[in-house]
């Protein structure tokens, strides 16, 4: 699978939980499928679903100041309820609710007016829609999906309903995505509820592709899709290949007002450096209300990333994935010619930073955003096996207040040493 090149570039992108389970502040889809209330009350969020402050631009702003390069909307979450006025379902918020209209495309239209990708998530259960529980797979390898929104009982499968809803809902529905807002990445969910030849995930990545053969696809489409989506932590190996990190901003996905401890922006901006280091991009979430406001405290801590990229820029901006652990206590990048390396220091050196296994010489080192130049001196080493000694940089005077980035110029491509060192 041949990944396109913005993806791999991107770094940050955003993802927006939007939907009626704003109204209520409640858990998106979940809470009737656990039980936490009924279908009918969730439902009843349609007749509070306004948009009514809805800004596209204003969103689509915002998540360029934050240095994301893609952004990725709930077009429709596990509770079936399209944010776009869908042909193939009845339960749209177009159709059903006071906001009546497509939001869908002005979304891509405004994240496009900002150079951003539009990536959309569609969650291929559809816990709403009578014919999908109607087949049951294999094997339940997560037990607690047996629940009637999702299976039917044994012994009342129906193959012809669930034929139906693939082709007539869950096909359909994809299609009018690609053809309505041609979106750069599909950003898939849900899957877990059938086995692969019951979605036929093989034949739907081929359509997808021969419809728009650049479509980035993520990970869950059970082994179709192109690049990894673990979630709520940097994982502690580097993973094989693209991977994206799926976080929130705060502890939930959607809005809930009771959500009141918003991670900080030094927080953030670590998970952004440990993601980036280990080569991988930060999916970062926000919920609007019902309005289509995000809360104030999450577009501060998206504004406090953006300004920590801005200062950092350099080391952003086309780099690839830095060094193995145990050379740096903290993430690293390199650059494109792989000629500067990067470190990023998140706790303020009290005397000197320590780097180890570099067989280059360091021409110089300074500090990202403010230029300051920082001595360095080798320590240390057996020249005459090959094995390097460390190279300590001085602690910068002026510090970054969220993480300091340290960029030493090579005198070369960077050559790193990895054997145990004895004598």
């Amino acid at each position: 699978m041949t990944m396109q090149p913005w993806f791999t570039e991107a770094k940050l992108g955003i993802l927006v939980h939007w939907g009626i389970y704003a109204v209520d502040g409640v858990p998106e889809s979940w809470s009737f499928f656990g039980g936490d209330l009924t279908r009918d009350a969730y439902m009843r969020q349609l007749d509070g679903f306004t948009a009514s402050r809805y800004r596209p631009d204003g969103w689509a702003l915002l998540f360029r100041r934050a240095g994301a390069k893609y952004a990725v909307l709930t077009a429709k979450h596990h509770d079936g309820v399209a944010l776009w006025d869908t042909r193939r379902s009845d339960l749209s918020v177009a159709g059903r609710s006071p906001a009546a209209r497509d939001l869908v495309g002005p979304f891509a239209e405004a994240v496009r007016r900002q150079g951003l990708r539009v990536g959309l998530y569609f969650s291929h259960s559809d816990w709403s829609h009578p014919d999908y529980p109607s087949v049951r797979p294999s094997s339940l390898h997560r037990p607690w999906v047996d629940n009637r929104y999702a299976m039917p009982a044994p012994g009342q499968e129906d193959p012809d309903r669930w034929e139906r809803f693939l082709e007539g809902v869950h096909r359909g529905q994809i299609r009018e995505l690609q053809d309505l807002y041609r979106p750069d990445l599909l950003w898939f969910d849900g899957a877990w509820e059938r086995d692969e030849r019951q979605w036929r995930m093989r034949e739907l990545r081929e359509e997808i592709l021969r419809r728009r053969p650049e479509t980035v696809l993520n990970g869950r489409m059970l082994g179709h899709g192109d690049y990894a989506t673990p979630e709520l932590g940097v994982p502690i190996i580097r993973p094989e290949g693209p991977w994206e990190l799926c976080y929130t901003i705060g502890d939930a996905w959607g809005y809930q007002p009771g959500d009141v401890h918003p991670k900080s922006v030094r927080e953030l901006v670590r998970v952004f450096a440990e993601t980036i280091g280990h080569g991988g991009n930060l999916l970062l979430n926000t919920g609007p209300k019902e309005d289509g406001t995000i809360p104030a405290d999450h577009a501060d801590r998206l504004e406090g990333l953006g300004g920590w990229i801005r200062r950092n820029r350099e080391a952003v901006e086309g780099t690839v994935a830095g060094l193995p652990y145990g050379h740096h206590y903290g993430p690293s990048l390199i650059s494109e010619d792989r000629r500067t390396l990067f470190l990023v220091c998140f706790d303020t050196p009290r005397f000197f930073t320590e780097l180890r296994g570099l067989r280059n010489a360091v021409k110089t080192a300074s500090v990202l955003g403010t230029g300051e130049a920082l001595g360095h001196r080798g320590v240390g080493g057996f020249p005459s096996r090959g094995v390097p000694g460390v190279v300590r940089i001085d602690a910068p005077v002026l510090r970054d207040p969220y993480a300091t980035v340290i960029a030493l110029e090579l005198d070369g491509e960077i050559d790193l040493y990895r054997g145990a060192g004895e004598g």
